[in-house]
């Protein structure tokens, strides 16, 4: 009775092998490779790096206007600026006009040209010994000139700018029939610089450009006299610049335009006989640029009491304050009037 208890059904070892062989192949067959090689999670993609930019060069600042633009080589140009040499061209286009006394009492123009060459400048008239100085702070420009006195040519043709006139380039220059002569004469600037091809690029002739300075006078207009030539500046607040007058008459161009500058510079200098005369017996002024003396500076509607020091010819011309400290100019144009003490 009690081994019949015990005794199990017929069926149960062939259920039971069954089972244990399913259980089997099922952990056999989680443990089996195959020829798949297992994948691994997907790495977050890095971030495309953006082509690489080089930083924009800054603008070159012009050491004659303190503003920003491209300057080829240094021109320079003897102007006439008697009344019937106006108006005159291409003036308005200049970074820096000197005003010079000559013969008579009566002034020329040196005007400086880099940041722009119009077509074309006059009307173009005789350089004088003391140019010759004044330009020794600009390296090696071109000089553009008509008319020279013999005794005069050995200098400027030794002198470190490029002596241009129309003997040497007659390419160069053009005459105006609708003018009387000599006031009719032109410069090309293109052609006359073609004949100079390593006139020297603007350099530090001493000048500071900045916000405007503190302290002043208030200033509307101002006068300067020469013996025969008087130059007037007006303030313009509209324009932001000094209106010019010659001989109490606008100042225009050709072209209509009227002449202006941001900064005026009354430079009062030493103007005594040179060793030369016109072709009329009267003796050449010569206009000392070289030394130091006192300087009355016109920008933004104020005016400024300062003194120039410039203590070689090669030096350029530093204007300072009473403290010492260099007066800045004001970015644009700039007119030096070479005024006789």
């Amino acid at each position: 009775m009690n081994a019949q208890r015990l005794r199990r059904p017929a069926g149960f070892a062939v259920v039971a092998t069954a089972v244990l062989a399913v259980l089997l192949a099922l952990v056999l067959g989680g443990c089996t490779t195959t020829d798949e090689e297992p994948r691994t999670p997907a790495s977050p993609r890095e971030p495309t790096p953006a082509p690489a930019t080089s930083p924009t060069a800054p603008a070159a600042v012009s050491p004659f206007t303190g503003l920003a633009g491209d300057t080829g080589p240094v021109l320079t140009v003897k102007i006439d600026n008697v009344r019937a040499a106006r108006p005159h061209t291409g003036l308005d286009k200049a970074d820096i006009v000197y005003v010079e006394q000559v013969e008579g009492g009566l002034t020329r123009l040196l005007a400086v040209y880099a940041s722009e060459q119009p077509p074309r400048i006059g009307p173009v008239r005789s350089a004088r010994e003391s140019d010759v100085e004044l330009l020794r702070q600009f390296g090696r420009p071109a000089l553009a000139y008509s008319g020279v006195r013999s005794a005069l040519q050995p200098l400027l043709r030794d002198a470190p700018p490029y002596a241009l006139p129309p003997e040497s380039v007659p390419a160069a220059y053009v005459r105006d029939p609708g003018r009387p002569a000599p006031h009719n004469l032109f410069v090309l600037p293109e052609r006359v610089l073609a004949a100079a091809p390593d006139a020297d690029p603007p350099k530090d002739i001493g000048f500071r450009f900045g916000g405007t300075p503190g302290g002043g006078r208030d200033t509307n207009a101002y006068d300067v006299a020469f013996p025969a030539a008087r130059y007037g500046f007006t303030w313009s607040a509209a324009e932001q610049r000094w209106l010019v007058s010659m001989d109490g008459a606008a100042a225009r161009t050709t072209d209509g335009a009227r002449v202006g500058a941001a900064t005026v510079v009354v430079q009062h200098v030493t103007v005594r006989p040179s060793s030369f005369e016109d072709s009329a017996g009267n003796v050449t002024p010569y206009t000392e640029t070289v030394g130091s003396g006192t300087a009355v500076v016109l920008r933004d509607g104020k005016s400024y009491d300062v003194r120039w020091s410039r203590p070689d010819a090669e030096d350029g011309t530093v204007f300072t304050r009473a403290s010492g400290e260099r007066l800045t100019f004001a970015p644009g144009p700039v007119w030096v009037v070479l005024a006789p003490r």
